[in-house]
């Protein structure tokens, strides 16, 4: 009853689905998704768009779950059967597999028995006992004893019928002048024949030498005088048989270089390797490789083509010749050559290996040939052209050119050639870099090719810095000091730079394109003035990182050519005549110059009576700059490359180590001039602080109050603030910034403490100490200070208030003073650090003393306490 009521609730609902093994057996089959299918069929669809507070009804899901679980097992059932029986064939094969095995087993067996019975009969029959069987086993054994003896008798056989036609040839030579039997065989054809017409020939002319020496044109060596030569009268002598077999040979030679073209032509590789073994036989094989190479179709179309000029279009030299573009490549006509030759090369490779039996001698000839006419002759006509546009064009055009035909031997070298698809054997490897070599030699041999880079650059670099090196050499120079006689080597080296320059600028020796584009590196208009007479202003003798970043590009290409052009072995010498360069032209020349510049400029003001101009000090910025980017590069890039040899890294480095402290070094001793003018013209701007500024009389009090500070604090703040430190922040930053900063204020904050020492401070005037002192302090605080530092500058504050409180707070002042002496004599320049934080009893004493009521009791008795 509950089984036939469940079956008629279930007829209410949605059948459930239905599926067989296929369904399972999907690749793209997944679980999840079976699941979430049966839940959906199970919920019906006015359940599954209802309203979400709808009551869950969990029956559909179960009765779909249970049918589906029905079928499930019924499939798992017949999935049972399936492999019960597949395991079932199994077993069935393998044991007739084995079988099969053990009878093929027993067949190998028989056969390896039979085999080696038979051998045994074979080898060993001669050496068995008297059983009757000896003569039958030691058949075979007999049998190829008697067949070496056919083989030795028909060789010497052959042997004697050679010998008796050789004579017979030799005899109708030397009686006729004729070679009748040979010519026969010869107009018979064949390989084989024409081999042997070509080894009697040579047979016959060592016979000629021998015995018919006047032939020869010999008069020695058995020659007498009776006119018997080894058994040939002089008398009977009628031919020559020199001339007989020279024009027998000249004529079986020009037949067969003519078969051999000919089969050229009709591709019929068979007859020309024929041909080829034959003149190999000759006379070695020379004649039949000439006629090859040379008459060869790819040479026949470039002699013809080889009187065409260089055709690259203007703006391609124009680009070679440009410093800062980049190099176009290699050239045009030479580009399309080496292309050719790659094509050509490897379809005649295929051609030589199949129709000469000493192939890899005549692909050598043929690579020769191509490198050395061809590709030379094109090379040669393109360097040559490179040269009448610029030195730079010539070596961008080298390297291009070099590069190129690199990738040219590389490529035939993988590719393999007559060795293809294997790589090629290591004779025509070496030919081929041999022949890329000896293209290049005349280039680079010794040290033509680092002394053409140098060369370039310092042209590039001289055209560079031509105004730089004019501005500084005009500029007027300070009175010669210490420093000044130090740099005298920098000087003598920008006089040269300058010289140097204006001769190159000027030189007729330079070709258009080359000195159009030096006028422009320069700067200059393309006239004919003086150029000692150019027009350069201040910005030309300041400092371009620009500039540098330019110069060091252009050596960076140059030390690339150089790796790719020069040997390993002289890259570091290389590359030590190009840190030499940078360091003259950028190091010396360049952020040299501009920093002696600046400090010739600092020194003349450490003691002027006008307002000192700092303008030279943002020259120190891109001087540390340009010097790091130099730095880094000859430490990345030229002393790396110079690891190979210890004795020029070291020189290297060491150079490097001096050229940057001689940079760092006039570096800080700007910085220390500018100090010094800093302070001296604080020290003078103090000095002229007036006795009543501090001290104002009482019809003075009404223009005192609207007064922020003295005129001599207001000068002083104004010159540290917009001039000293604004200037100073575009030379300097970080840790340098603060270290100058913090010393600068040291210094300031010294002379300040001992000025407010020598006036004499009344009511309102305390007022006015406390204003100058605020200000300097807020002055100085502006700056990037050290903790230290900024404590003891705070100090000053204190010393404002000693002149404006009343004598009880004096009191509650004295408490916190540092005991010692006086703060100057503490230690110089603010004291010492430790001391200088807090306001010593000295110093505390001589400031109250100037008090305007110093005498007071109350002011006494503070003093009186101390």
């Amino acid at each position: 009853m509950e089984r036939g009521g469940s079956s008629a609730s279930r007829a209410l609902f949605p059948k459930g689905p239905s599926f067989t093994l296929d369904d399972f057996s999907n690749k793209d089959f997944i679980v999840r998704d079976f699941v979430d299918s049966l839940a959906e069929v199970a919920i019906p669809a006015s359940r599954r768009s209802g309203p979400a507070n709808q009551a869950f009804e969990p029956k559909p899901l179960i009765r779909t779950f249970e049918s589906a679980l029905d079928q499930l097992s019924a499939l798992s059932e017949e999935l049972q059967e399936k492999e019960s029986e597949l395991l079932s064939q199994v077993r069935r094969a393998e044991i007739q597999h084995d079988q099969t095995l053990d009878t093929l087993g027993r067949k190998l067996d028989q056969s390896m028995v039979q085999f080696e019975a038979l051998d045994l009969t074979l080898n060993n029959g001669s050496s068995v006992n008297g059983s009757g069987r000896g003569g039958s086993d030691g058949g075979g054994n007999i049998a190829v004893q008697i067949g070496e003896k056919l083989e030795e008798l028909d060789r010497k056989r052959r042997k004697a019928q050679d010998a008796n036609f050789l004579i017979q040839c030799w005899m109708e030579v030397m009686e006729t002048g004729q070679l009748t039997s040979l010519e026969e065989i010869q107009r018979q054809g064949g390989a084989e024949n024409k081999i042997r017409c070509a080894v009697i020939a040579r047979q016959l002319m060592r016979i000629s030498q021998r015995l018919d020496p006047v032939s020869w044109g010999q008069t020695t060596n058995g020659f007498r005088g009776n006119g018997v030569t080894n058994g040939v009268t002089g008398t009977n002598r009628r031919h020559n048989t020199r001339e007989a077999l020279e024009k027998f040979s000249e004529l079986l030679e020009q037949d067969l270089l003519k078969q051999f073209n000919n089969s050229y032509k009709r591709q019929n590789f068979d007859d020309m390797m024929e041909c080829a073994k034959v003149l190999l036989d000759f006379n070695g094989g020379a004649s039949v490789i000439a006629a090859f190479v040379n008459q060869h179709q790819f040479f026949i179309d470039r002699d013809q083509l080889i009187s065409d000029e260089v055709t690259t279009d203007g703006e391609t030299w124009e680009q070679l010749a440009d410093p800062d573009s980049e190099p176009p490549g290699v050239e045009q006509s030479l580009q399309s050559l080496v292309d050719e030759v790659k094509i050509v090369m490897q379809e005649e490779s295929f051609i030589i290996k199949r129709a000469f039996p000493y192939y890899e001698t005549v692909l050598i000839k043929f690579i020769q040939r191509v490198f050395q006419q061809s590709i030379q002759q094109r090379l040669e006509m393109v360097l040559d052209k490179a040269t009448t546009v610029s030195s730079l064009a010539f070596l961008r055009s080298l390297h291009a050119s070099r590069t190129y035909i690199g990738a040219l031997v590389e490529d035939l070298k993988a590719h393999g050639l007559t060795e293809h698809p294997e790589p090629c054997s290591a004779q025509i490897s070496q030919t081929l870099d041999q022949q890329l070599e000896e293209l290049f030699i005349p280039y680079l041999v010794g040290n033509s090719y680092i002394d053409r880079e140098r060369k370039s650059l310092e042209e590039m670099y001289n055209s560079l810095l031509f105004k730089f090196t004019m501005y500084h050499s005009r500029r007027k120079k300070a009175p010669s000091s210490f420093m000044a006689v130090i740099a005298g080597k920098g000087t003598e080296l920008l006089a040269q730079a300058r010289e140097s320059a204006v001769q190159s600028l000027e030189s007729a020796d330079l070709t258009p394109t080359q000195k159009r584009m030096m006028l422009r590196v320069a700067g200059l208009q393309d006239n004919n003035n003086n150029k000692n007479d150019v027009e350069v202003s201040e910005q030309d003798g300041a400092l371009s990182v620009t500039y540098a970043k330019r110069m060091i590009g252009w050596l960076a290409e140059s030390v690339r050519r150089t790796l790719e052009m020069g040997s390993s072995s002289d890259t570091p010498k290389d590359v030590n005549i190009l840190l030499n360069l940078l360091l003259t032209s950028m190091g010396q020349v360049y952020v040299e110059t501009a920093l002696d510049a600046a400090l010739e400029q600092a020194q003349s003001q450490e003691n002027t009576k006008n307002e000192p101009d700092l303008s030279y000090l943002p020259t120190i910025r891109p001087a540390v700059t340009i010097t790091n980017l130099m730095s880094r590069f000859i430490t990345t890039v030229l002393i790396r490359l110079a690891e190979s040899n210890t004795t020029v890294r070291r020189s290297m480095e060491a150079q490097t180590k001096m050229a940057i402290e001689a940079t760092e070094r006039k570096t800080n001793a700007v910085m220390k001039s500018t100090m010094e003018v800093a302070i001296n013209w604080v020290k003078k701007l103090l000095g002229q602080q007036k006795k009543l500024d501090f001290h104002p009389k009482d019809n003075d009090l009404e223009g005192l109050i609207d007064t922020l500070q003295t005129p001599t604090c207001q000068a002083i703040c104004g010159f540290l603030s917009s001039k000293a430190d604004h200037l100073v922040r575009q030379a300097i930053d970080g840790h340098n910034l603060e270290m100058f900063a913090s010393e600068l204020a040291l210094a300031v904050h010294t002379q300040l403490f001992e000025h407010f020492k020598r006036f004499s401070v009344n009511a309102t005037g305390g007022l006015m100490v406390t204003k100058d002192i605020a200000k300097y302090v807020s002055t100085m605080k502006d700056w990037p200070l050290t903790k230290e530092v900024e404590q003891i500058v705070e100090v000053l504050t204190e010393v404002g208030y000693l002149f404006i409180i009343q004598p009880e707070a004096l009191k509650e002042r004295s408490r916190n003073l540092a005991s010692g002496t006086s703060n100057a004599a503490a230690g110089g320049a603010g004291g010492s650090l430790a001391v200088g934080k807090k306001l010593l009893k000295a110093d505390f004493k001589q400031f109250v003393n100037k008090r305007e009521d110093a005498s007071s009791i109350g002011v006494q008795s503070v003093l009186a306490g101390l």
